[in-house]
């Protein structure tokens, strides 16, 4: 700023009013004066200074828990279009295992950011919520159990749209219910996944008895997916319905049913989870559990009005509704 100041024949006071958008104060000839020593000197703020005197640094962050899955995508979109009608730049940060979740933790807590839109799922628990609030971070986290207290909440309730499903399956006549899961569905601490508490309550439910060797990871890509259901149809008892728990699988499911010479849903039935809008493109479009719409912005004013408040308002909770959408594959 001194070297513009010294190029411009102004002081550095009227150099900072320009670049920090202050320049009412200052006359048009010598603003376009700086604004040309700027330009000739190759002058840009620093951003890690003005943090220092603002105490924000104008970021948020986007926490995941992996990357390439299309819903975190559509999240992603969402927020940089919030981000980019505030001035505000967007980061994110990828908490796929415990060691990663600590480690964005402990960035979070040095201050990376000024807010976080945290979808972690698996490993929440090692990001630490309450220090997080501690250290003032405006936050919204998306997670069925986690208890708001001084951030929002993001509710999806999919238990009961991905009962529904495996219901419509079982009462159409189907037996042998497949499950492809996220690592088979069961969480590192052993808790298990809404997804799959909701299969073994529809089997449950309708007097079916859980068979392991139905019950398979590959929910994770696409060819992962199409992989497991291609084993799964070489068993002595293959199976008449697969239960996927994403739509990518869900797909690489019926290419896979396809490739064996069977038919979907004649011989059988397929059902994902997300509602992905390609879905509704494939043959036979895709039956899935998830929100009609994909539809964020609701989710990302949360946590802009959060983070642009005088004073921290009181805890929020959103509820994205989830159905079953039923289509041609079941």
């Amino acid at each position: 700023m001194r070297e513009v100041a010294t190029r411009a024949g102004v002081s550095v006071a009227t150099v900072s009013y320009v670049v920090n958008g202050r320049d009412g104060l200052v006359g048009a000839e010598t603003r376009e004066r700086v604004l040309a020593a700027v330009r000739e000197l190759g002058y840009v703020p620093s951003s890690s200074a003005r943090g220092l005197r603002t105490q924000r640094t104008e970021r948020v962050c986007l926490v995941v828990g992996s990357i390439g899955v299309p819903t975190y995508d559509e999240m992603a979109r969402e927020l940089h279009t919030a981000a980019d009608r505030t001035g505000y730049g967007v980061i994110v940060l990828v908490a796929d295992s415990a060691a990663r979740a600590a480690h964005a933790h402990a960035l979070l807590r040095r201050g990376i950011a000024d807010g976080a839109l945290i979808w972690a799922e698996r490993f929440l628990p090692a990001l630490d919520l309450d220090s997080l609030v501690r250290s003032r971070l405006a936050m919204t986290v998306i997670d069925n159990s986690v208890v708001p207290k001084g951030f929002d909440v993001v509710r999806t309730p999919e238990r009961q749209a991905c009962g529904e499903a495996l219901d419509h399956m079982i009462t159409s006549g189907r037996r042998r219910l497949a499950f492809v899961g996220h690592r088979t569905g069961r969480e590192p601490d052993g808790e298990a996944h809404e997804r799959y508490v909701a299969y073994l309550d529809a089997l449950a439910r309708h007097g079916l008895a859980r068979d392991e060797a139905l019950i398979v990871a590959g929910a994770d890509d696409r060819v992962a997916g199409y992989r497991a259901v291609e084993a799964l149809l070489r068993l002595p008892e293959p199976p008449d319905a697969v239960f996927a728990t994403s739509d990518r699988a869900a797909i690489s499911a019926m290419w896979a049913i396809r490739d064996s010479g069977r038919s979907v849903p004649g011989d059988v039935a397929v059902v994902g989870v997300g509602n992905l809008p390609e879905g509704r493109v494939v043959k036979p479009a895709l039956s899935t559990a998830g929100q009609p719409h994909l539809d964020y912005s609701g989710v990302v004013r949360l946590l802009f009005d959060r983070l642009t408040a005088d004073h921290p308002p009181a805890e929020r909770e959103l509820v994205l509704p989830w159905s079953f959408i039923r289509r041609e594959s079941a």
